[in-house]
């Protein structure tokens, strides 16, 4: 059962090529969520591996690539959601009703477009300026944007019916507490400035609570983008040793 739900979390949230699960309920589907941390960091080794292999070479196309990688595992479903949820901030005008039409909307608008350049230009200046021995954080990085989900599934009131309703059916506050420790015991020995990942989480949680009163799916979604594009800046920002560029 427990390798069940990894593996419906893996097809859920990467291509990555595991062996599907064909017959799941939508109850098993929120109870999968327990394992998107751990799925964070196998999508972060590969993107720390992609990017390390091309680093002695150039930085920039080192990130580029590392980003191409990161993109290309997720399916883009975050920025699908970082997208969704710009548009309908930006096109709603506070108005409720405009704002969930808009976000129902399959087409992506201005706002949504200048987001996706916006976060991926962020995630490639900021992955070019890592030291290689910094790259040991991406994994850690990736857990933590993924456990948001479950914190902000388990605080935030789903404002309608969707994924992020089915994910705080089943999204247990035990689990989040243990990835929470594991990440930060972690985070502490490898990339210190990861330790600020539960303000950051607590931040965007905070945010949408004032400025919607709760979530849906692509608030999860965009979440997930905002906080990797936080954290990786924070990581950029603080580190002391050389860049990966030579």
């Amino acid at each position: 059962m427990a390798l069940r739900g990894l593996r419906l979390a893996m097809q859920f949230l990467t291509r990555l090529p595991v062996p599907g699960v064909q017959d799941f309920s939508s109850l098993d589907l929120a109870r999968s969520a327990a394992w998107f941390p751990f799925v964070g960091l196998v999508v972060g080794t590969i993107v720390a591996l992609v990017t390390f292999a091309v680093a002695h070479r150039s930085a920039p196309l080192a990130a580029i690539l590392g980003v191409l990688a990161w993109v290309w595992l997720t399916g883009a479903l975050h920025l699908d959601g970082l997208a969704d949820l710009a548009d309908a901030l930006g096109a709603s005008h506070r108005d409720q009703q405009r704002f969930f039409a808009v976000l129902a909307d399959p087409h992506v608008g201005t706002f949504g477009i200048v987001s996706i350049v916006l976060v991926l230009l962020l995630k490639v200046g900021s992955l070019a300026l890592l030291p290689a021995d910094a790259l040991l954080g991406l994994p850690l990085l990736l857990a933590w944007a993924r456990l948001g989900t479950l914190a902000w599934g388990r605080w935030l009131q789903p404002l309608k019916a969707g994924q992020g309703e089915r994910f705080a059916w089943e999204i247990s506050a035990g689990w989040i507490i243990c990835w929470a420790l594991v990440l930060w015991i972690c985070s502490l020995a490898v990339a210190p400035a990861l330790c600020a990942a539960p303000l950051v989480i607590v931040a965007w949680g905070a945010w949408l609570r004032a400025r919607l009163g709760g979530m849906t799916g692509d608030c999860l979604g965009a979440g997930v983008e905002v906080t990797e594009t936080a954290l990786l800046l924070l990581m950029a920002l603080t580190s002391g040793a050389a860049p990966i560029l030579r």
